[in-house]
């Protein structure tokens, strides 16, 4: 398995951030 750009931690808050209301486009911005 080829190893994922974000890390477990950053993909869990993305995901909470988007349950919240957060725009998906905002989230990935605040990633990188």
């Amino acid at each position: 398995m080829k190893k994922s750009r974000f890390t477990e931690e950053q993909i869990v808050f993305a995901l909470k951030q988007a349950e919240l209301g957060t725009s998906v486009p905002d989230v990935c911005r605040k990633l990188g």
